[in-house]
């Protein structure tokens, strides 16, 4: 059982608390009332029930917290792996709002909700059958105002349910708005679109503002509904209590009340609803804590690594669609061998780097397989002396066209994958060696060249960075500034051009030294002359690995074994 549900037990143990204490004040008003000194029983009772309830209310918030911090902590690591290693993540604004304010959430549902939630199952059971020992009658009253307590609950919580959804939703939107437009800050001064801009952040913050109040006003009305409830037993146990001491009961009483069991039974009755008032306090936290883990849920799981063989001899897709919200990509039919160079070719946002991704492992394939090559289905080694223009790519894909029929890309002998020794001998396991990906926009951290350069190969040697600059083509610029690899770099990259960056990128890629380089637009951003030389540089690296490059680049698709197109 978890601290949770315990914390919810334990509020029954408050109620016997409060039993305790109705107890001695109605055993002391009825001494009095019968003109005798109040016996040192009731005050002891009062007393004891009084120290009872204090340290349940004290103890019930110490387990919840402890439990929920408990059931959050691996989701929220869970949910932060999910968010830096998936490929489809959303966006910076939403992933914090998922990671930090969803999270919270979900701890505030657990802490407090939960708790009611299991108190409310029993103590008004609990109460009834303390009640009933004193009057059958006032324990019937309570339960009959239950009944249509429940139905007017369910009522507003399914308003709730939907009002708290749209909020949240309405929250992220917002987040990601605000992140997005603080991130291009400089460009929006640039073109004077302050007004503009501040116009929709005043529209999207409008917006969170009324959900929040639509989520209020169910609130309010499930309190209402509640109160009113709670308000009616109380009176109608008044009466009868009164009215039965009395004699005015306008019909034979069903049993004899003594001021003692009427007091008592009066006393009790608003601990009948004080669980449901208590959960109805917690009924907003568990809207939101939903509707958080139903945001938590979409985010998609962290692809586990395919299976490797420990010699390397090649990947392939067959029938490979990637599915998106409004579209897909493929279906995509490729295959390399230990060597070779295939190109991804087709317009801007036809999939190209979501396939590089596919490849990579960070996005989940909707259809088809993609899998690596095992030693029994290696090709047979031939010779070639030119790329041949073989093409593959698209069944019938989403753009109409049809692929042309394609002969089998060109394979050798497979080659045992690299390995090497990190400090204090460890081996580097087969499935962490395969790929390296030169990206788009490659990881820049905040140090020095080589720090960034070092992040591919911690044990390359000052000679081995600079072999590896000099192979890109990026040993001029560091001559011109003098910097050499202590060159220092922001996050940004600042200082460095666009083509100089993805030269960074396919330096460490080259420098990671594995079977497998998938390579983002690597000649994008460079002048003829330095395209050139990158095309020049992967053909010469598909004679010893396997290369996969997304491109529009015209020559380095000439110069590939076969072209995908999509």
């Amino acid at each position: 059982m978890t601290l949770q549900k315990q914390a919810g037990l334990a509020w029954i143990i408050d109620l016997g608390g409060a039993a305790l204490f109705a107890w001695g004040i109605a055993d002391g008003v009825a001494a009095a009332a019968a003109g005798q000194a109040v016996p040192g029983a009731a005050f002891a009772a009062m007393l004891g029930g009084g120290l009872v309830r204090a340290a349940t209310a004290w103890g019930v918030p110490v387990l919840a917290v402890r439990g929920a911090q408990a059931s959050t902590a691996p989701l929220r690591r869970s949910l932060v792996a999910r968010l830096l290693g998936s490929g489809a993540a959303p966006s910076s604004g939403q992933s914090a709002v998922l990671a930090i304010d969803h999270v919270a959430t979900i701890e505030g549902y657990e802490t407090r909700f939960v708790p009611a939630r299991v108190a409310a199952a029993a103590a008004p059971l609990v109460a009834v059958a303390i009640i009933a020992c004193a009057s059958m009658v006032a324990a019937g009253i309570l339960l009959g105002t239950l009944v249509p307590f429940i139905f007017g609950m369910i009522l507003a919580g399914t308003a709730a349910k939907r009002a708290s959804e749209r909020q949240l939703e309405a929250l992220g939107d917002l987040s990601d708005l605000f992140v997005d437009r603080v991130r291009t800050l400089p460009i929006l001064r640039h073109f004077g679109a302050e007004d503009r801009i501040a116009r929709q952040v005043g529209v999207a913050t409008r917006e969170v503002a009324a959900r929040t109040v639509a989520v209020l006003r169910v609130a309010f009305l499930s309190s209402a509904v509640l109160e009113f409830f709670s308000a009616l037993a109380v009176a109608l146990v008044a009466v009868y209590c009164g009215f039965s001491l009395l004699g005015l009961l306008p019909f034979p009483d069903p049993e004899t009340l003594t001021l003692r069991e009427a007091f008592f039974a009066l006393a009790m009755a608003p601990e009948f609803y004080l669980p449901m008032r208590r959960l109805a306090a917690a009924y907003h936290d568990k809207q939101l804590g939903e509707a958080a883990r139903t945001a938590i849920a979409a985010v998609p799981e962290v692809v586990a690594p395919a299976p490797v063989p420990e010699v390397f001899t090649g990947v392939e897709a067959k029938g490979l669609v990637i599915a998106w919200p409004g579209r897909t990509i493929g279906p995509v039919r490729l295959s390399i061998g230990t060597t070779g160079l295939v190109a991804l070719t087709g317009p801007t946002g036809s999939g190209k780097t979501s396939l590089l991704a596919a490849i990579a492992g960070q996005i989940v394939p909707g259809e088809g397989s993609l899998r690596f090559l095992s030693p029994e289905e290696a090709p047979e080694r031939q010779s070639h002396q030119s790329p041949s223009r073989l093409r593959e790519g698209l069944g019938e894909g989403e753009s109409g066209e049809r692929a042309t029929p394609s002969r089998q890309i060109l394979h050798v002998t497979p080659s045992p994958i690299p390995s090497r020794k990190r400090e204090g001998g460890v081996d580097v396991a087969p499935c962490q060696t395969v790929i390296a990906w030169a990206a788009q926009h490659p990881l820049i951290l905040p140090g020095t060249l080589r720090d960034n350069l070092a992040l591919a190969a911690p044990d390359a040697s000052d000679a081995e960075l600079l072999a590896a600059i000099d192979r890109v083509g990026l040993a001029p610029m560091l001559a011109h500034r003098g910097a050499g690899l202590d060159l220092p770099l922001d996050h940004r990259g600042s200082g460095l051009s666009g083509g100089e960056r993805r030269r960074l990128g396919l330096a460490r890629a080259l420098l990671a030294d594995r079977p497998l380089l998938l390579a983002d637009e690597p000649t994008a951003d460079l002048d003829a002359e330095s395209a050139a030389a990158i095309t020049a540089l992967l053909r010469a690296v598909a004679a010893e690995r396997a290369v996969i490059v997304a491109t529009h680049d015209a020559r380095l698709i000439a110069a590939a074994d076969a072209e995908v197109t999509l």
